[in-house]
């Protein structure tokens, strides 16, 4: 490709970025030129799609290759547990040397009816999504403030941050808490030069939804609402996530971009 690379020489970090969006954002950081940490869960099942996401940037020419320097590394670990992002955030610093742009996009979400979750399916949601959000963001801004030249955190919000969904009562409170979040951090960060941003997915094919989808009749039904005419891939946050990250968003902090296909506005 013959475009500049708009993160060239950026460190960035991304939780649960072995899978759906978080790969999709961590292989067009690689392509535009920075060096990313991956946090995935370490389970058989993600070690597997960290092996891939490895093969895949190598296919892209963007991997490790023969360089003598590494450009992708994982740093496993459950983000629900507050030592998990003190880790990532230090092998980054240790492989790199610093930290410029960190992205917050660990989160599960699997559907319940209201009046059947129990504490621990509430709990174990609030925990990775919120609690994982907070912990994650905390030790990227403790790092970038020593840094003094500021930085871009991104935190993966969604659509769910600003409407409801029948079965998801236990999960989009943690969506609208990562955005607010986000807009606390951005006033509680500022001083450093550190922005702080939303993205708020809609409906994005990924191992979260893929059972919902694949009732067909729900597929047509929410194609049928989307403006756009299409669910969502993940590499459809990736474009926006590079902005976010980048200098063209320098003078941007505290906003929420949402990136549904029109869904959200589609009120007939």
């Amino acid at each position: 490709a013959l475009s500049p690379r708009l993160l060239a020489n950026k460190v960035a970090a991304i939780t649960g970025g072995a899978t759906g969006i978080g790969r999709a954002i961590a292989l067009e950081y690689l392509r535009q030129g920075a060096r990313v940490a991956v946090n995935h869960l370490g389970d058989a099942a993600s070690e597997a799609s960290f092996a891939s996401l490895v093969a895949e940037a190598e296919a892209a020419g963007v991997g490790n290759g023969s360089a003598q320097e590494q450009r992708l590394i994982a740093v496993p670990g459950d983000i629900a547990k507050q030592e998990t992002a003190a880790r990532l955030v230090a092998r980054t610093v240790e492989t790199w040397g610093r930290l410029d742009v960190f992205v917050s996009n660990a989160g599960v979400c699997r559907f319940a009816d209201f009046l059947d979750i129990d504490t621990e399916h509430f709990e174990f949601t609030l925990t990775t999504n919120l609690g994982g959000a907070f912990y994650a963001t905390q030790a990227a801004a403790r790092q970038m403030a020593t840094q003094g030249h500021g930085g871009s955190i991104i935190g993966i919000s969604s659509i769910s941050a600003l409407v409801g969904g029948a079965r998801q009562t236990h999960y989009t409170p943690t969506k609208a808490g990562v955005l607010s979040l986000m807009q606390s951090c951005a006033c509680a960060l500022g001083p450093y030069g550190i922005r702080c941003n939303a993205l708020l997915p809609g409906t994005i094919r990924t191992q979260l939804n893929e059972e919902d989808l694949r009732d067909e009749d729900k597929r047509r039904y929410m194609e049928g609402r989307i403006p756009l005419g299409r669910t969502g891939e993940p590499a459809d946050l990736a474009g926006p996530a590079v902005f976010l990250a980048s200098d063209l968003a320098a003078y941007v902090s505290g906003a929420q971009l949402l990136v549904d296909g029109g869904l959200f506005v589609n009120l007939q």
